[in-house]
């Protein structure tokens, strides 16, 4: 019995598909069903049938899937143990929304590492619905993004509210109008970056059907765009402030807006979560780190990123 087989049966189990464990381990199917079959053979036990579309776990397996969940935390710790008995500050694993990787990360690492050169960070982009499920599965420390559903397991702290405006190019032809009904809006292109949940949300409450909308690969590209004249743009307003202050966008006074939000940080609860995961949900809420965020949105100066501290980055959004 191996720590790999725990792992896969443990996600089958609460994904209720070998598919989608394959997918959320980053492994293929058939390395998922012989680490289930190496498990069925060594505890002659089925640990779960196939209903319909989906499982249904065994007596044995509900007990397995338990039991391999508290195996695989306890082996991470032990791990992290080692690491720091070395005199490694360790790993720190960070999964993050698209807009938090484009506008917080950079200068939020930089200042929480400043006091740990040794630190290790990998970060992981990924939808905000996919949180709750990299916690469990350890393939993340920290979720910081948008808060997800509440849940016993997870602690979840807020640590940035912020604003989001619409804006347009200066020569919009609502650009010198007062107030602006969002239906005035409703045949515009809207131009979103990787995700457009704030912007479809703003839409619905408004009792409005989603706009057209135009995906772009940051939130950058879509501000240039916009700029450009391409359509409008519901962006955060920190971000915006300098393209604001030469012109090159304009603000619209949109009946709604502007639109107040909220950043959290998510972690697993009590002895589940590692040292330092617990110390950056700490840090991402204090003054210090709101001030790295908002005097510096999008990154630091390249020599402050020492080399010390990775950062990867995977992107998995998909883009509507």
């Amino acid at each position: 019995m191996t720590f790999a087989q725990l792992r896969s049966i443990a996600t089958v189990a609460r994904l209720g598909s070998v598919t989608a464990a394959a997918e959320a381990l980053g492994v293929s199917e058939p390395a998922v069903s012989a680490a289930v079959a190496a498990l069925r053979r060594d505890l002659g036990d089925q640990l779960f049938v196939r209903v319909g579309s989906g499982i249904r776990l065994t007596p044995g397996g509900e007990r397995l899937a338990a039991a391999a969940a508290e195996i695989l935390g306890i082996e991470d710790r032990l791990r992290r143990g080692v690491r720091e008995a070395r005199g490694e500050q360790g790993l720190l694993r960070l999964v993050v929304s698209p807009a938090v990787a484009e506008y917080v990360s950079a200068p939020l690492l930089d200042a929480f590492t400043r006091r740990r050169p040794t630190l290790e960070v990998t970060q992981e982009v990924a939808a905000p619905e996919a949180f709750p499920a990299m916690l469990a599965d350890r393939r993340a420390d920290v979720a910081l993004g948008p808060a997800p559903p509440p849940s016993l397991d997870l602690e979840v702290a807020p640590f940035l509210r912020y604003k989001l405006v619409v804006v347009a190019a200066p020569g919009h032809r609502l650009a010198a109008a007062g107030e602006v009904r969002l239906r005035e809006l409703a045949g515009e292109r809207w131009l979103v970056g990787p995700a457009d949940a704030e912007l479809l949300a703003l839409f619905a409450q408004q009792g409005l059907s989603p706009p057209d909308r135009g995906a772009f690969a940051t939130e950058a590209a879509a501000q240039d765009a916009t700029a450009a004249g391409e359509g409008v743009m519901l962006a955060v307003a920190h971000t915006v402030v300098g393209a604001l202050r030469r012109g090159s966008l304009v603000r619209l006074a949109v009946r709604g807006t502007p639109r107040d939000a909220m950043w959290h940080a998510a972690t697993l609860r009590g002895d589940r979560c590692s040292p330092v995961a617990d110390a950056m949900r700490r840090f991402v809420a204090t003054a210090g780190a709101t001030q790295a965020i908002v005097s510096r949105p999008g990154g630091v100066p390249a020599g402050r990123f020492r080399p010390p501290v990775y950062v990867t980055i995977w992107t998995a959004v998909e883009v509507s």
